[in-house]
């Protein structure tokens, strides 16, 4: 018998209450006067987006959507039978020399220009798709963009569950304006060290900011509640295992266990040297597996028992 929170759960999602409520409205009007003296990100840049001046992240008024589509290499719990509904957009508040999809994080204006209606158009096109969710990739610059779509999405039907797809780097301002809109959180939890994220995510403040963001996560949507095999609302951590132990998955591991032994977590191990990783030892070549498998048994040390793909890990690591 579900308890009382799975019920709750699958029930049409919290957003469509909000935008009942007029509130969702409300927080369109707040995120968007936030581009004025833009501080949606740690980064603060200050600058007036509404009338198109660009900070870190290169984006203006509107958001630039590079792709969209049924995803399939997302974790187990969101693809389902008919994929995650993936929206990537083009820019990025982090600096990451290694990054794997540089040909859109480093081109703000990769992919057209997506107003509010396109936005909405883009979200259910997926759910005609047979998407289970809506997965938004790299948001954290484009949330105003994404709750100003919501309501014209709302209004013609959208109901799948809402994914927030993001490196951590957020403000918990910014957060608190999706408190009810998103359903799931999936944050990518990267350095644990200040010098080492300055050097390689340019972003020294980046543990700091996360913790924070993470922590607001879990506060807005609790512990990941999967239904039949599928996601439906919760914290879902990706953690990305770099060379030498500088992602620090041990300080990592025990700073998710204290936040609840229940977190679910995906140890992900397919990182591979690209753009500039080539010239620092900490990324410079591919993850071992002793490297790997390190990582997790420190997840599993710390208390922390949800993971993705647990069996093949204990397989090769046991």
């Amino acid at each position: 018998m579900m308890n009382e929170k799975e019920e709750r759960v699958t029930k049409s999602p919290n957003y469509t209450e909000l935008h009942d409520a007029g509130e969702l409205g409300r927080r369109v009007d707040r995120a968007l006067a936030m581009l004025e003296e833009c501080e949606l990100c740690p980064r603060r840049c200050g600058v007036n987006r509404l009338e198109g001046e660009t900070g870190w992240c290169g984006a203006g008024r509107h958001a630039h959507v590079a792709s969209f589509g049924p995803h399939y290499g997302e974790e187990s719990v969101l693809v389902g039978r008919g994929g995650s509904g993936a929206i990537f957009f083009s820019g990025c508040n982090l600096g990451c020399i290694f990054c794997q999809n540089a040909g859109i994080s480093r081109d703000p204006e990769a992919g057209p220009e997506a107003s509010s209606e396109d936005l909405a158009g883009v979200m259910l096109d997926l759910q005609r798709q047979g998407c289970g969710n809506i997965n938004f990739v790299t948001p954290s610059h484009v949330v105003p963009q994404i709750l100003e779509a919501l309501p014209v999405a709302v209004d013609h039907g959208l109901s799948l569950p809402l994914v927030f797809n993001s490196s951590a780097y957020d403000a918990v301002e910014t957060l608190k304006l999706l408190d009810g809109v998103v359903d799931i959180y999936m944050p990518d939890v990267k350095m644990w060290d200040e010098a080492l994220s300055k050097r390689l995510l340019q972003a020294a403040d980046y543990p700091e900011c996360a913790r924070n963001a993470v922590a607001e996560m879990h506060r807005q949507t609790g512990d990941l509640v999967v239904e039949n095999g599928r996601a439906r609302r919760g914290l879902l951590v990706r953690h990305l295992v770099m060379p030498l132990g500088a992602a620090g998955s041990a300080q990592w591991a025990q700073w998710l266990a204290r936040l609840s032994m229940r977190t679910w977590v995906n140890v992900m191990g397919q990182y591979h040297p690209c753009l500039d990783a080539h010239g620092h030892p900490e990324t410079s070549r591919m993850v071992s597996e002793s490297e790997l498998c390190a990582a997790f048994e420190a997840m599993r040390e710390a208390g922390l028992h949800r993971f993705e793909g647990r069996e093949a890990f204990e397989r090769r690591c046991t």
